[in-house]
């Protein structure tokens, strides 16, 4: 494993804690529910890259795909089988997937790629195993947010960006709340690092989204401050059949 995987795997159990507290992060708030708005209908077979404890791939499971889940952590890998022993659920990186070409009608990669370290070779995976006209949707924390931060918690806080936009750089977080604590360790990459890297696998951009922070459940100076920055970007793009 590398820096990000190997940070991700230090970390397992207090994810798997987190990931799994209802309610307590944005994946229950409004997250989850956003993103599955731009995933197709079931189809053929759906592969999770990057599915961590597996709260996406059940959810995917409950609305009728039929589910192959890869992460590189063997912690996280161990506890989405506890919780679906029925679910095929393989340990391999990203950028190396045991599936042979032509495999899944959709990829789906929710919070993932921002924490893999290889990218290039990731999103190349991802192009490959996919059928002709196969979709792979995608959701990573907004460039704009890794890049940045508010300066203050007021709801006019200015937001600055140290540095460079378009370099590469690692992120390295610690959050808690409500008793529990979980370091987050991603790679920031500007937008068109991920753009480019699709058009260079054959990928078409189909839709491109930034939701905004709802205001229901996020009430006060915090959730004011991130309705003027994204917190997140959607991305849906199709591999053209032929």
């Amino acid at each position: 494993m590398n820096e990000l995987s190997e940070a991700w795997e230090e970390n397992a159990a207090a994810w798997i804690e987190w990931a799994r507290e209802p309610g307590h992060d944005s994946y229950w708030r409004f997250h989850r529910d956003l993103f599955l708005d731009l995933v197709p209908a079931p189809a053929g077979r759906t592969l999770d890259i990057g599915c961590g404890e597996g709260r996406l791939a059940r959810d995917l499971a409950a609305l009728g795909h039929d589910v192959v889940g890869v992460d590189v952590s063997p912690t996280m890998l161990a506890a989405a089988r506890a919780a679906a022993p029925e679910m095929e659920l393989h340990l391999a990186d990203a950028a190396d997937l045991p599936f042979p070409v032509a495999s899944f009608a959709l990829a789906v990669a929710f919070m993932s790629l921002q924490d893999v370290d290889d990218l290039p070779g990731a999103l190349h995976e991802a192009a490959r195993v996919l059928t002709p006209g196969g979709r792979l949707c995608l959701a990573i924390v907004h460039p704009l947010n890794s890049a940045g931060t508010f300066t203050e918690r007021t709801t006019d806080s200015p937001f600055v960006i140290d540095g460079s936009y378009l370099d590469e750089s690692v992120t390295d977080e610690t959050f808690e709340r409500d008793g529990l604590a979980m370091r987050f360790v991603s790679r920031h990459r500007p937008l068109q690092t991920y753009t480019e890297l699709l058009a260079a696998n054959g990928l078409l951009i189909e839709r491109l989204r930034e939701p905004a922070l709802p205001e229901a459940g996020f009430n006060g100076e915090h959730g004011a401050r991130w309705r003027r920055i994204p917190l997140f970007l959607h991305l849906r793009a199709v591999k053209p059949a032929g």
